[in-house]
């Protein structure tokens, strides 16, 4: 085929598979929506899995392996046609990448009845071949500035395949390597990532609005600087969480990303909550830093859980949710603006964040805290489900067969 479109006309297949955003972003925001649903559920005694995870490393699993990996697949495909110029893949191919995620998540769910290696390699034999694809493509099309990001997310997958290990021996997984390992590659995509596209989409926003101050251009020599601190400082934290060297390193990273912020002008986007969104999630990677370097000089002043989900479901999901919604409209063909919907999804996903937050900075009201923070992810991403489920299950009417 000539063209995307013309790919898109020609197939016969379910609408899903015409894209790599539809599968994806559809799959991660149900799988979000029915996993904290289930954890909530585990968490009062009302259930149990029949998963080789204890329910905590379960959930973190489930939410930055699963999760993040589906809407990490789905931009890539998304954005890798728009990098290198090539077709994007649709139809089967897709179907079975999509397929490779959904057996991973169903694996570690009945994990008791498998063996560890057998988990092991169905859950990660999806991001090896995502990772095989996105080189495949990156290479034909000579793109070799976006290997850096085929380079993160091999350090994701490696950070998957040791969690499975720890979780098979006598290590504790949510303390281990892996997650963290995990975490830091995902915030550093969303670091290099996130400082390409905020203050693009904000300049776009705000240079049709007219005159007024634009957001400093991205990847200047601060943002590289900025971008180097917080790869040591994650690398720091990786290798010893609780070090001295590790906190002053992510202090430094989170005040250099706060002034990184500052330079791309969100306070004038407060009138486009699509935009805004962008600056919001993005304000979390510094939080994230600064509370966990605070936690490291000052144990209990946040909670090392409650610090590390400012990134976990601050800066992941605040952004990722953000991304999604804007991708799903501009790729759908409607206006790239924020509708009554798209902002209660906004509310209710920063209300999960804050509760996780509170919970972790007053013991006494954790409990309900902890429900509150669920039920608000609950409504966040099943809210996108229903929203966006619309736009990514069926193709615009200039784009179906024949038309």
């Amino acid at each position: 085929m000539s063209s995307t479109s013309a790919q898109m006309r020609a197939w016969r297949g379910p609408a899903i598979l015409t894209f790599g955003f539809r599968p994806f972003f559809f799959g991660a925001a149900v799988w979000a929506t029915l996993s904290m649903a289930l954890w909530l559920l585990m968490l009062s005694g009302m259930m149990s899995l029949p998963t080789a995870f204890d329910p905590v490393s379960w959930h973190a699993h489930e939410f930055l392996f699963g999760y993040l990996s589906a809407v990490v697949a789905g931009f890539l495909l998304t954005a890798v046609p728009n990098w290198t110029g090539r077709l994007p893949i649709i139809g089967w191919p897709l179907g079975v990448l999509f397929g490779l995620w959904v057996a991973g998540r169903i694996g570690v769910a009945v994990s008791a009845n498998l063996s560890p290696l057998v988990v092991a390699f169905v859950d990660i034999a999806f991001p090896v071949t995502m990772g095989l694809v996105i080189a495949r493509e990156i290479v034909a099309g000579k793109n070799w500035r976006n290997l850096i990001v085929l380079g993160m997310l091999a350090v994701f997958t490696f950070g998957n395949a040791l969690f499975h290990l720890e979780a098979a021996g006598s290590a504790d997984p949510v303390a281990g390597y892996g997650l963290r390992i995990g975490l830091g590659a995902g915030v550093m995509m969303i670091g290099l990532i996130g400082g390409r596209i905020v203050p693009s989409f904000t300049r776009n926003w705000l240079v049709r609005r007219g005159s007024g101050r634009l957001p400093s251009p991205p990847m200047q020599r601060f943002d590289k600087a900025s971008l180097l601190v917080l790869l040591v400082a994650l690398f720091s934290w990786v290798l010893a969480p609780t070090h001295s060297v590790s906190g002053a390193f992510l202090l430094l990273a989170g005040t250099l990303h706060i002034i990184r912020l500052v330079r791309w002008a969100g306070y004038r986007t407060g009138s486009e909550p699509l935009v805004a969104v962008l600056h919001i999630g993005y304000g979390f990677l510094p939080l994230g830093a600064l509370a966990i370097g605070a936690e490291i000089f000052w144990p209990g002043s946040f909670g090392s859980a409650a610090a590390q989900h400012l990134w976990m479901a601050g800066t992941v999901a605040v952004m990722t949710l953000a991304v999604m919604t804007r991708a799903t409209l501009g790729h759908t063909g409607q206006p790239l603006t924020a509708g009554p919907a798209t902002v209660g999804i906004y509310v209710f996903v920063l209300i999960a964040v804050l509760s996780r937050l509170g919970a972790g900075l007053w013991p006494s009201a954790a409990a309900w805290l902890h429900a509150l923070a669920g039920l608000g992810w609950i409504a966040a991403f099943g809210g996108f489900s229903l929203v966006y489920g619309r736009l990514l299950l069926t193709l615009p009417a200039d784009k179906q067969s024949g038309g």
